[in-house]
């Protein structure tokens, strides 16, 4: 019986040895180039690195933080509520001549409005010592004691600045949502930061202390438009009151002061490109608000009066907040 046929053991051996199918130009591309994205590819997949959580104290309480290098410290409070993982906006709060920031977190009651609105307070000392409190550095421009600040004294620009990058550094506070606002000098201070510090801020509200620059020297009764050119359009809520004896809305005053509040709003309004006239409305009992609009960026300016309100904190925290929370840089 004649068995199976068998394979010729030569076309065997041909069949092992054929060659593979030579790879095209193309697919010899793609393997070098996966080769070249494999570790970037891999890295990508990498989860992303924790963000910086803030460690400076507890929501709803305040702390002293210390500021950098400078040997100085600031109050402030976290909201209540606040999530360390979550930068927040921050309000920083300018006390006025001769008191400190911790007096005037307490007087302004800003923290109970940060309590409602979830933004953070800092609230940091002049640099310039005066009658057992502090006074802030205005350069050019003469302190409640009559002395122009000289080069010895500290750089409160500068310093504040800091004060900042050490809450945006350390995953506290959101850059693009700071705001200023203060008292007297202090609100003087925040118009001051408004004009050379621009770039920091996302608006001001002064308050019983509008400026916008220091009075002429031949002409004290108007702004010095050399004296505050911000880079940036700078939304602007001032409060004040129009019984207010030591920086009155009708100007006049001490050296410092001079030029009238309606005249600092309209150099602001000025500034931010304003096309609409001013208008004045009644917004609560005994409190009218004069306002420009049509401004570049949306930064309106606007002040609010109260009536019979002395130099005191006559600011509407909530209101603040509101316009505030309107603009970011």
């Amino acid at each position: 019986m004649t068995g199976p046929s068998r394979r010729p053991a030569g076309r065997r051996a041909a069949a092992a040895i054929r060659p593979r199918p030579r790879s095209s130009p193309a697919a010899i591309r793609g393997h070098k180039l996966f080769r070249i994205l494999a570790p970037v590819l891999g890295f990508l997949a990498l989860p992303a690195a924790a963000a910086t959580r803030c460690t400076i104290g507890q929501a709803g309480g305040a702390q002293s933080v210390a500021i950098g290098d400078t040997g100085r410290t600031m109050t402030v409070h976290l909201p209540a509520g606040f999530d360390p993982g979550v930068p927040a906006p921050l309000v920083v709060l300018l006390h006025g001549s001769g008191s400190s920031g911790a007096a005037m977190l307490r007087d302004s009651k800003l923290a109970e409005a940060a309590d409602r609105h979830g933004f953070i307070v800092a609230a940091p000392d002049g640099g310039i010592a005066h009658e057992g409190g502090l006074v802030w550095n205005i350069p050019g421009v003469p302190t409640v004691a009559g002395k122009v600040p000289g080069p010895e004294d500290a750089d409160d620009v500068a310093y504040i600045g800091q004060a900042i990058d050490v809450l945006v550094g350390g995953g506290c506070v959101e850059g693009a949502r700071v705001y200023a606002t203060g008292l007297s000098g202090g609100g003087r201070m925040a118009s001051w930061l408004g004009c050379v510090a621009s770039d920091r801020f996302a608006a001001i509200a002064p308050v019983v202390g509008l400026r916008a620059g220091r009075p002429r020297g031949d002409d004290p009764a108007r702004p010095d438009p050399a004296t505050c050119r911000p880079k940036r359009a700078m939304p602007v809520i001032a409060f004040a009151g129009d019984a207010d004896t030591t920086n009155p809305i009708a100007g006049g005053g001490a050296g410092y002061w001079q030029y009238t509040m309606h005249a600092a709003e309209a150099r602001w309004a000025a500034l931010n490109g304003c096309t609409s006239a001013p208008t004045t409305r009644w917004v609560a009992a005994g409190v009218y608000e004069e306002r420009y609009s049509g401004c570049r960026d949306g930064a309106d300016v606007a002040g609010r009066i109260t009536v019979g309100g002395g130099h005191a904190w006559v600011a509407d925290n909530d209101t603040m907040w509101a316009f505030f929370a309107q603009h970011r840089r």
